[in-house]
């Protein structure tokens, strides 16, 4: 049995409920157990028991957010060079483009040698003053279907040994 690892933090309901798409969508796979933690609740021993990663993020000011930040703080060193060759992929809850917190992810993911199965899948909300930042969002049906599709890919590549 293989064990998909879904780091996810959220402000504003935005990355969760992307979080738990791709989470449904992997879940699919009769021959994978998904695990969906906060990022201040996962840790090295859970990154090395997991065969994959689906990190998902808020852009908070052009990056990822803190509380990622800090799982990834936490965890880097101690994993590195155990994880190298297992699969990833990312999710991006952004306001205006998300990019760079998706080069942030691909940067570290890159350090500890993990290898990409999609690029990033990036929802622009379209957030840009203050309150609407701050407001909670409803992701769309059809990007929820993106994440169910980007979870379903993983989740079967590590299902049948592809990744």
């Amino acid at each position: 049995m293989k064990t998909l690892l879904i780091v996810q933090h959220s402000m504003t309901g935005g990355t969760l409920q992307m979080a738990h798409a791709a989470a449904a969508g992997a879940a699919t796979e009769s021959a994978l157990t998904v695990k969906l933690m906060h990022a201040s609740a996962a840790g090295p021993s859970e990154v090395l028991a997991a065969d994959g990663y689906l990190f998902a993020s808020p852009e908070n000011l052009a990056a990822i957010s803190g509380q990622l930040k800090d799982f990834f703080d936490r965890t880097y060193y101690p994993c590195l060079e155990r994880l190298n060759g297992r699969p990833y992929a990312t999710l991006i809850c952004a306001g205006s483009d998300g990019q760079n917190a998706a080069r942030q992810i691909e940067r570290i993911a890159t350090g500890w040698r993990l290898r990409p199965v999609a690029p990033a899948l990036i929802v622009c909300t379209k957030a840009q003053t203050p309150e609407e930042i701050l407001r909670p969002k409803q992701i769309s049906a059809s990007d929820l279907k993106r994440c169910e599709e980007l979870g379903a890919l993983l989740g079967a590549g590590l299902g049948m040994g592809v990744f």
